[in-house]
């Protein structure tokens, strides 16, 4: 699978384990930046990510800053972009099977590296139930519009 990563700077150090477990499942990774402590605006990162998913360059995206909450909301601007933040391994399960979330959002500052692995790991291995909630997200879609 090829997954999109971004951050700004509140998520970088997040950012880099997460990449590390991403290259150890076997997944190829695209890193949207940022690369430094130094200060940037999280829409700057996140609008790339979400392009990248929505358009199908990525099969999933990962964005974080300092709560995973600025990040996401940038990201879900985007016409087809469903970024969830999950601080909780239910969520990110429950993100995936009942919403099909394509971008997954995590705060650097909320959770440690331990938690936030067993969560990318939950949400990129939990597929899309479909039935009743496909209803859900064609609605979700067609608020798009």
């Amino acid at each position: 699978m090829k997954i999109a990563v971004g951050c700004d700077h509140g998520g970088l150090h997040l950012k880099q384990e997460i990449k590390e477990l991403l290259s150890t499942l076997g997944h190829e990774v695209e890193d949207f930046g940022t690369h430094s402590t130094e200060s940037c605006d999280y829409p700057d990162i996140a609008e790339p990510v979400a392009h990248a998913v929505v358009d199908g360059t990525a099969d999933r995206g990962i964005l974080i800053c300092g709560t995973g909450i600025g990040i996401g909301i940038a990201a879900n601007k985007i016409a087809g972009a469903r970024a969830a933040l999950c601080h909780d391994t239910f969520s990110a399960h429950a993100s995936r099977e009942h919403n099909n979330a394509n971008i997954l959002t995590m705060g650097e500052r909320v959770i440690g590296p331990g938690l936030a692995k067993d969560i990318v790991t939950i949400w990129l291995n939990t597929e899309f139930e479909g039935g009743r909630h496909a209803r859900r997200i064609e609605k979700i879609s067609a608020l798009e519009k």
